[in-house]
């Protein structure tokens, strides 16, 4: 993996704080790994696919020993309609994902940051990552892989991807429902600074496919105090209209519906199953990681 771009995304600390901790699926999925995921099915598919190395908490009965005599090492058998968890990372690279009150801290660079330490995790335990970056198309697409050579390709369409444009997170959302297999992981990282009722509409069309679909909504801290104390121009970063005004006069009525908009958000998602997670860009990402991974350990037992 190129260094700069493992040093840019990934925090080699904090992940070796984090790997404490599995990355684990709250839905039933089609996988390989004992005791890591649930799965709806029983016993193994007859259409072989490939080998994989054995990892600790791998079902020893799937150990190729004609294989381990030729080479010494261990190697399990992996069948075609069986995989293991399947994360895709769908990534917001509209305009507003632009936006950072502090330069270093823009919302498209803490998503990066984000998805790139969840991807080595997954990655890392033997699961696959994808990454599907959007504004009003595809702007970037890596399909999900789990070798450790991935996130090579991972990190590199990342670091491509910069914001611009109008948003079509709903319909990036709708197509992807559509075109991959079910029981996936679906972590959507964005402002979500669109219209509530089609988003909705998207993230039931996941869940209706049987995803497990997360939501890590990024804000500004800007954003969410809006303690501008002087005449500003408010540009909107997705199309050319801005506006001179007198903060203190708006402050209150902005305050109101932007809050009100979260809460929708966060009550919408979670009446459908989908977990909603709040993340302002001028704070660390551990206590974020750190708690979206313990509280999704508790699914590990029961798989």
């Amino acid at each position: 993996m190129a260094e700069s771009l493992a040093t840019k995304y990934l925090d080699p600390s904090l992940l070796a704080r984090l790997m404490a901790q599995v990355f684990v699926t709250r839905l039933p999925m089609e996988g390989s790994i004992s005791g890591l995921h649930k799965s709806p099915h029983r016993g193994s598919s007859v259409e072989f696919a490939e080998y994989r190395n054995y990892a600790p908490g791998d079902d020893i009965r799937r150990l190729d020993w004609r294989v381990f005599a030729r080479t010494d090492r261990f190697y399990l058998k992996e069948f075609e309609a069986e995989t293991n968890l399947r994360c895709f990372f769908v990534v917001d690279a509209s305009g507003s994902m632009g936006y950072g009150s502090q330069p270093e801290a823009r919302k498209i660079d803490i998503a990066k940051r984000l998805a790139a330490m969840m991807a080595y995790l997954l990655i890392h335990q033997g699961d696959a990552a994808g990454l599907l970056a959007v504004n009003k198309k595809a702007v970037a697409e890596v399909p999900p892989r789990r070798t450790p050579s991935h996130l090579q390709s991972f990190l590199e369409a990342l670091d491509q991807t910069e914001p611009k444009g109008e948003t079509g997170l709903p319909a990036a959302l709708h197509e992807l429902a559509e075109r991959i297999r079910p029981r996936a992981m679906v972590v959507v990282i964005s402002d979500f600074f669109t219209d509530l009722e089609p988003l909705i509409s998207s993230l039931q069309h996941l869940r209706f496919k049987k995803h497990d679909v997360v939501l890590f909504q990024l804000l500004d801290r800007a954003e969410v105090d809006f303690k501008f104390d002087r005449p500003v121009r408010f540009q909107d970063l997705e199309s050319s209209f801005g506006i001179v005004t007198e903060p203190a006069m708006i402050r209150e009525e902005y305050l109101r519906q932007f809050n009100g908009f979260l809460n929708q958000l966060r009550d919408r998602s979670r009446e459908i199953k989908v977990d909603y997670r709040s993340v302002l860009t001028d704070e660390s990402l551990e206590p974020t990681l750190a708690g979206f991974l313990i509280e999704r350990a508790q699914y590990a037992k029961f798989a």
